[in-house]
């Protein structure tokens, strides 16, 4: 029989279950987060994954389960929750409604307190026009030893690095852990993409926990090149767009012909987005 998968704490609040789905799109697997304070009973998740009963089983051995948060509904993501629920009786709680299960959504500015947690919500559409990502106060990252999250080394020492007023922020699919993430045109436009990299920014030191691939360190930074990326990447489009190509795959295979052809449909989004970006509709007549 296997072993029952056990979450990898993170931070003092957050800890990752990874699921059984990689994949060119979800690189390693969606990363499941179990939120809770030291000391707390229940846990809140964000983003079940996929409807694997092993991983579903492995969600709920960490529980109990108060709460279900989805950064965005894309399946990869989402598809867990119906069952989680199912499981736990846990509300799920989403911007858009047709993923919600209860009688609470999500919206820009929440603040929700439960687990011991204090998640505030922040708007960062652009990947999807759902797309939330959850800002953790008082976290900090654990030590190698430090397993039960609470900046205390096994021997009882406290870290030299551990503060209360830290900050992390859990972004989905907005900021990966590895690579860059693609703009799911027509659901997801550009202009709010670099609008919602603008806004995880402004968090500076935060530590990204994403939704997929390993956790990063500077929130501030990690936009800042996504930035750059954005930015290069438009302008490799606008040349493309110049030099005659009109189609969006005539574009991927001059600008991503460096990316692995199986990410090239993903691509395509992306490209469909700048070019969209580049070439505002035009307003009609009067």
């Amino acid at each position: 029989m296997p072993r029952q998968v056990m979450p990898r704490q993170v931070t003092a609040l957050a800890a990752v279950l990874l699921a059984p789905n990689p994949g060119p799109m979800t690189l390693d697997g969606t990363n499941t987060w179990i939120l809770r304070a030291r000391g707390a009973t229940g846990a809140v998740i964000v983003d079940p994954g996929p409807p694997q009963p092993r991983h579903l089983d492995a969600i709920v051995a960490a529980g109990p389960v108060e709460m279900i948060l989805l950064t965005h509904g894309h399946s990869d993501h989402s598809a867990g929750a119906a069952p989680l629920h199912a499981l736990t009786n846990a509300p799920v709680r989403a911007l858009d409604v047709t993923h919600r299960l209860g009688d609470e959504g999500l919206a820009a500015g929440d603040v929700i307190v439960a687990a011991g947690v204090e998640i505030r919500v922040l708007a960062t559409p652009g990947h999807t026009s759902d797309s939330l990502s959850f800002v953790l106060t008082g976290d900090h990252r654990t030590g190698p030893d430090d397993t039960d999250g609470d900046g205390d080394r096994d021997t009882g020492c406290r870290e030299t690095d551990a503060t209360d007023d830290g900050v992390s922020v859990l972004t989905g699919d907005t900021i990966l852990g590895r690579g860059t993430t693609v703009v799911a045109h027509p659901d997801g436009r550009l202009g709010d993409y670099l609008a919602s990299l603008r806004r995880l920014r402004e968090l500076g030191d935060a530590m990204i926990l994403p939704g997929h691939g390993p956790e990063l360190a500077s929130a501030g930074r990690v936009a800042e090149a996504y930035l750059r990326h954005r930015e290069a990447r438009l302008q490799a489009v606008r040349a493309a767009l110049e030099a005659g190509d009109a189609t969006a795959p005539e574009i991927v295979r001059r600008v991503y012909a460096d990316v692995d052809p199986a990410l090239w449909p993903a691509a395509e989004l992306s490209v469909r987005a700048q070019v969209e970006y580049l070439r505002p509709p035009s307003r009609p007549s009067c």
